[in-house]
C-alpha cells in the first residue's frame, strides 16, 4: 500500500540508551544510579556514545531517508538537579543535534521524559510526590523556550505505565521501588505532568504538534471461561485503559478504581479538583508504542510474562525479547483507539524487534514489513494513522538487559562503537522512498 501523503517515516531512540556522555555538567538520573549500583547488565556511562558521535548518527539518518527522528532530552543534562540553574552546555548539545537534523531534512520529534528522572527529585520522593509535577512543568518551560524555534513535534511523556509500574510497583526498573500506592500515585502525577506541559509547549513553540506516547498490550482471554474473561478484562484495565482513558477525557476506569480501592491500593485524595480536566488536554496526536500481544488467563491478570525466556534462540513466532509476534493485534488496537477515543491523529511512536543477527537481519525485516502492513490495514479501515517510528535507529543499551538485546537498524559494536547499517536499514530506506 502507498501510505498517505505527508506520512511520517521515522526511527526512535532515548537519551539514556544511546548518549552516554556523563560530562559537561550533566546531573545524575535514576538510571545512572541503577547503572552505578550494577543493576544493569552493562554500564550506561558510554552506551552508544551518541553525545560525542551525534554527527555520524545524523549523517546515517540522512542516508536512511528518514523524514523524522524521535529523540528524548535528558532532563539532567538540562537541569542537573531537576530544578534550579540551567546547564547551557546541555541545551547547546541539543541545539547542535537538532540543527544537524534539520540540515539533512529530518524533522526532530522531541520527547521530554523517557524515564530518566533526576536522582535529586527521586531523593525528594520522585513521581509519587506532586512536587515532581511542578518540577516537570519548569523543565518543559526551559526546553520549549530553548528549542521551540527549531522543534515543532513534541511528546510530553513516554510510556507512563512502564515508568510507574515497573519503576514503583514491580521495582525491576529504576528507581526500584515496590509499592502499589506509590506506583498509582506516580502514574497519576506522570499524566498530570503531561497535561500541564501541553499548553506550555503550545505557548512557547509556534504551531506545535503535541502528543503523548502510551505503550499498549492488546490481549485476549486464554479461553472462553468466565474466569479467563474476567482476568482479561482486568488486565486490559490494568495495562491499557488506566492510561488511555484519562488522556482521552474519560477519567480513570470505574471498574479499576473500585478494585484498586478494595485492595487498598488507591487513595481518592490523590486526584485533586481539576486534575482530570488537565490530564485530558486536547492533543494533536496520540502516540502508541506497540510490540506484542498476549493471552490472559485467570490468576495472571497483572502480569505480561509469556513463558518464553529472552535469548538468542526464541521459538518461531517470537522475538529475542520473548515476545510473540502478532501484527494483526496492532491493526485491531489502532481501530479500537479510533473507535473509542476519536483522536485527531494516531502515530505509532515505537515498533520494532530484537534480533541479534547482523548485518543480514531478515527476521527484523519480516517483522517490520508485517507491522507496516498492519498500519496500512488500519488506515484502510478509517484510522487516521499518520506516522510510524521504528524502534530503534541504533542497537543500544536495552535498560536492565544492557547490550544483550539488539533492536537497531544500525549495528553498534559496543567495544569499538563502530556503526554498521544492517540489511533492515537498506530495506527501510527503500520502503520510505516508495512512500
Amino acid at each position: 500500500m502507498t501510505f498517505p501523503s505527508g506520512f511520517t517515516w521515522g526511527a526512535a531512540t532515548s537519551a539514556f540508551q544511546i548518549e552516554g556522555g556523563r560530562t559537561d555538567g550533566k546531573g545524575q538520573s535514576i538510571w545512572d544510579t541503577f547503572s552505578d549500583q550494577g543493576r544493569l547488565r552493562n554500564s550506561g556511562d558510554i552506551a552508544c556514545d551518541h553525545y560525542h558521535r551525534w554527527e555520524e548518527d545524523v549523517r546515517l539518518m540522512g542516508e536512511l531517508g528518514l523524514t523524522a527522528y524521535r529523540l528524548s532530552i535528558a532532563w539532567t543534562r538540562v537541569l542537573p538537579d531537576g530544578v534550579g540553574e540551567v546547564n547551557q552546555k546541555g541545551l547547546d548539545f541539543y541545539r547542535r543535534l537538532i540543527d544537524g537534523l534539520l540540515q539533512v531534512g529530518v524533522k526532530p520529534w522531541v520527547t521530554l521524559f523517557h524515564w530518566d528522572l533526576p536522582q535529586a527529585l527521586e531523593d525528594q520522593g520522585g513521581w509519587p510526590e506532586r512536587s515532581t509535577v511542578d518540577a516537570f512543568r519548569r523543565y518543559a518551560e526551559v526546553v520549549a523556550s530553548a528549542l521551540g524555534d527549531r522543534v515543532k513535534n513534541w511528546i510530553t511523556i513516554n510510556e507512563p505505565w512502564v515508568a510507574a509500574t515497573l519503576g514503583y510497583i514491580e521495582g525491576v526498573f529504576a528507581p526500584g521501588r515496590s509499592d502499589w500506592r506509590e506506583g498509582l500515585a506516580a502514574g497519576h502525577h506522570l499524566l498530570l505532568a503531561h497535561g500541564q506541559a501541553v499548553p506550555i509547549i503550545r505557548e512557547l513553540s509556534a504551531d506545535a504538534n503535541v502528543g503523548i506516547a502510551i505503550d499498549c498490550r492488546p490481549s485476549t482471554p486464554a479461553t472462553q471461561s468466565p474466569a479467563d474473561e474476567a482476568a482479561w478484562h482486568h488486565f486490559d484495565g490494568f495495562r491499557n485503559r488506566w492510561y488511555f482513558d484519562p488522556v482521552a477525557g474519560r477519567g480513570y476506569p470505574e471498574d479499576m478504581v473500585h478494585t484498586y480501592r478494595e485492595r487498598g491500593r488507591w487513595d481518592d485524595s490523590l486526584v485533586h479538583p481539576g486534575d482530570l480536566e488537565v490530564i485530558a488536554a486536547p492533543l494533536d496526536f496520540l502516540g502508541v508504542n506497540y510490540y506484542t500481544a498476549i493471552e490472559v488467563e485467570a490468576g495472571k491478570e497483572e502480569t505480561e510474562r509469556t513463558g518464553v525466556d529472552p535469548g538468542p534462540d526464541p521459538p518461531a513466532g517470537y522475538t529475542e525479547m520473548g515476545w510473540k509476534i502478532v501484527p494483526s493485534a496492532l491493526t485491531e488496537f489502532l481501530v479500537r483507539l479510533n473507535n473509542d477515543y476519536h483522536p485527531a491523529s494516531l502515530v505509532v511512536t515505537e515498533n520494532g524487534a530484537s534480533y541479534s543477527e547482523s548485518p543480514y537481519d531478515q527476521r527484523r525485516i519480516d517483522y517490520l514489513a508485517a507491522h507496516l502492513d498492519a498500519v496500512a490495514d488500519a488506515i484502510e479501515r478509517g484510522v487516521p494513522a499518520n506516522g510510524y517510528f521504528v524502534w530503534s535507529l541504533l542497537d543500544n543499551l536495552e535498560w536492565t538487559a544492557g547490550f544483550s538485546q539488539r533492536f537497531g537498524l544500525i549495528h553498534v559494536d559496543f567495544e569499538t562503537l563502530m556503526r554498521t547499517p544492517k540489511k533492515s536499514f537498506d530495506w527501510y530506506r527503500r520502503r520510505i522512498a516508495a512512500g
